[in-house]
């Protein structure tokens, strides 16, 4: 059987040309980039010239980029090195009801140290409104994290006006680009932000590493104790292969970003018109300032998991949501903050599209999706209950 993959805002198949890149570092280019003899020194300069990749990728400068182990590292690095470098200005720091578990779980702990946490709601759509941060700001702010674009419901953040909201107050910004990052085009100059966090595995990268971008002149507290490595400020013998791939990888994906989004949104806007025709089903996201591969949407009367188990069998690959949250029965929390009842929550679907994915595969999926909702809703005792009271046609 040949299966259908989209499940990409979870990891993207590694392209060839990465794994390519990668290899000779597996083997014969081994050396520790520490060691001053040629094994080393080659080894450190194909993590300078991976830098140089990774920074033209974002509109930086190479001496802004660090690499660490992947998103998860870049969001704790960036909320409790800002945390506890600026400890003696203030302890508040602002976030959003929808961020990743990266920075949710962050911030709790960090509440757990005696810092405040503020976490801004979103509307309907997933958006945090400028205004509600500029409220929520005090004079102990120290600050505001808030994603680029939802990993869930694929909503893009009005992130320049936040950053304008949140400089205007002296307060710093960073903004978890994980998912935004090769598949929107990013400038953090143009965007402002102080720090910004990237992963490899989420634009045909390798796992297992990633980079934080940190604003030159800006200094936090470091999160790993230990050797020199990365300019003092992040410690441990670099993932050479996986520094050397993510360069590739983001390369790559930069260099074609206009066709990249043309081919996702095309596709995207055509798998959401063939499942918004299955009754009770409802968009979740912003319509238009949405991620070009991402399309969430919830069915009434049906349960995520049963949908997925059902796709799975015919070679559908999807999600309910977030990969770092699938074993939880717990409903999204992201579809809770925009506003949907924990039952509508629970019978929701993300797709995601990547480069591989064909018109033809999207063409299966609106063929076979109808049959799966239908035959589990009349597995459905509310179903029935409603039909019969004559309030379904």
């Amino acid at each position: 059987m040949n299966r259908i993959y989209l499940d990409n805002a979870a990891t993207t198949p590694i392209r060839s040309e990465v794994l390519n890149s990668m290899m000779p570092f597996f083997d014969n280019r081994f050396g520790n980039p520490s060691a001053l003899y040629s094994y080393g020194q080659e080894a450190k300069k194909a993590i300078e010239e991976a830098r140089d990749k990774v920074a033209a990728a974002i509109g930086a400068s190479e001496d802004e980029i660090f690499f660490t182990s992947g998103g998860t590292e870049s969001d704790n690095w960036a909320l409790k090195g800002a945390a506890y470098a600026l400890k003696d200005k203030g302890n508040h720091i602002i976030t959003s009801s929808v961020e990743h578990h990266a920075i949710l779980h962050t911030c709790q702990y960090l509440e757990n140290q005696g810092f405040e946490i503020t976490y801004l709601p979103v509307d309907e759509y997933g958006l945090v409104d400028p205004n509600e941060l500029k409220r929520a700001i005090k004079d102990n702010t120290i600050l505001v994290s808030i994603m680029y674009a939802n990993n869930e419901i694929g909503t893009i953040e009005p992130i320049e006006e936040l950053v304008k909201v949140a400089h205007e107050k002296g307060v710093l910004f960073h903004t978890d680009a994980v998912q935004a990052v090769g598949n929107v085009p990013v400038d953090v100059k143009k965007l402002n932000v102080d720090m910004l966090s990237m992963s490899a595995h989420k634009i045909y990268g390798p796992k297992g590493v990633g980079a934080l971008y940190i604003r030159k002149g800006l200094r936090i507290d470091t999160l790993l104790q230990g050797g020199a490595q990365e300019r003092n400020r992040r410690a441990g013998t670099e993932n050479v292969a996986g520094v050397v791939g993510f360069g590739t990888a983001i390369e790559l994906i930069t260099q074609n970003i206009d066709e990249h989004i043309k081919k996702l949104t095309m596709l995207r806007d055509k798998l959401i018109d063939g499942i918004l025709k299955i009754p009770y089903t409802r968009l979740n996201g912003h319509p238009i300032k949405r991620l070009p591969g991402n399309v969430n949407v919830s069915f009434e009367f049906v349960d995520g998991e049963s949908l997925i188990l059902s796709l799975d069998m015919e070679g559908i690959c999807v999600s309910s949501g977030s990969a770092c949250t699938a074993g939880s029965i717990d409903p999204s929390h992201v579809l809770l903050a925009i506003g949907l009842p924990e039952e509508i929550a629970h019978g929701s679907l993300r797709l995601t599209i990547g480069e591989e994915n064909t018109e033809e595969e999207i063409d299966t999926v609106i063929n076979k999706l109808p049959k799966i909702v239908d035959r589990l809703r009349q597995m459905s005792p509310l179903f029935e209950r409603i039909k019969k009271e004559k309030k379904l046609v």
